[in-house]
């Protein structure tokens, strides 16, 4: 799997391939639990033990750091408390980024009267 993200903030976007979940975290378990792409709703999954496990799950958003892959970039979560529905992806791949412009950090010339 890959993204588009920055290993820091301000950071040029590059594409950066992700490594398998971490042993035991929601990464590691949906592919054990089957091929395939998997829709959760977990509402139902709610009641049962084995979804109230708090478990690693991997934080990945505009900024990446694979260096900070195993104390940083996972969150511990119990599925059916942080999400209604859950998708899991087999696999995936990056977007190729729109190119962007920078935006200005000065107000228009009439902010804030402008007519």
């Amino acid at each position: 799997m890959t993204v588009i993200a920055a290993d820091r903030w301000d950071a040029p976007m590059e594409e950066m391939r992700i490594p398998g979940g971490e042993p035991g975290s929601w990464e590691d378990v949906m592919p054990r639990a089957g091929a395939g792409d998997k829709l959760l709703l977990l509402k139902q999954a709610a009641r049962e033990p084995d979804w109230r496990e708090a478990r690693g799950h991997r934080a990945i958003g505009v900024v990446y750091n694979p260096g900070h892959e195993r104390y940083g970039n996972y969150v511990s979560t119990v599925l059916p408390e942080r999400y209604d529905t859950f998708v899991s992806i087999d696999e995936s791949y990056a977007l190729h980024p729109l190119h962007i412009e920078p935006i200005s950090a000065e107000p228009p010339d009439l902010y804030p009267w402008g007519i």
